[in-house]
């Protein structure tokens, strides 16, 4: 009996582990999303404070090397150009460890988005401390946030749309659709999609 009762024990105790292991992290649709400050490519601090005028943010977790963030690189200049006048930045942040992939340095970022001619702001999360709040998990990883008196709300988190390779063939702009529905008071029909893209790259 003793023995039976240890051995429902260490099933219970593997049961609870694999549980916890597999449960996910960062945010979730409806989250409050915590402030962040990270260094910008011209070596200033920046925060969500520093848009005191934003409705929300477009947060890309993205980088130089990743082919999907190159392949993305112009869509993402252009939700930046058509939805920052309307009170939704974007802000991008670099959360791969430079050492595993040298592209990503802060150097090469700024480089890359001088070349680039990036409107927006670039900023490295060195630490990868803002990357793992989020449950970013790859390159890139958008979400979608709304400020309101009670904080910012985490709206959507996914795919920018539904083809990386051909944006002429994309038939879902999830990005797009959730920013329309937010500016326009309606709810978002699809709030959560798979990201598709380069896997971070993690400090050893």
């Amino acid at each position: 009996m003793k023995k039976l009762n240890l051995l429902l024990l260490i099933a219970f105790s593997a049961f609870q582990f694999s549980f916890i292991v597999d449960q996910p992290t960062g945010y979730k649709v409806g989250d409050m999303a915590k402030d962040f400050k990270l260094k910008n490519i011209d070596g200033k601090l920046m925060s969500f404070t520093n848009f005191p005028d934003a409705k929300g943010f477009i947060v890309i977790f993205t980088c130089n090397h990743c082919p999907f963030s190159q392949a993305y690189e112009q869509r993402i200049i252009n939700l930046h150009k058509k939805y920052n006048p309307k009170g939704y930045p974007v802000i991008a942040i670099n959360p791969n460890d430079k050492d595993r992939e040298p592209e990503d340095s802060y150097q090469n970022m700024q480089k890359r988005a001088k070349e680039k001619k990036y409107p927006f702001v670039y900023l490295y999360d060195e630490t990868q401390l803002t990357a793992k709040e989020y449950g970013a998990a790859r390159t890139p990883h958008i979400y979608i946030i709304k400020k309101t008196a009670k904080g910012n709300v985490v709206e959507y988190i996914g795919s920018i749309d539904d083809n990386f390779e051909e944006p002429e063939q994309v038939k879902q702009k999830y990005a797009e659709d959730a920013l329309n529905a937010l500016l326009a008071e309606k709810p978002i029909s699809t709030t959560s999609t798979k990201a598709i893209g380069c896997t971070i790259k993690w400090k050893k």
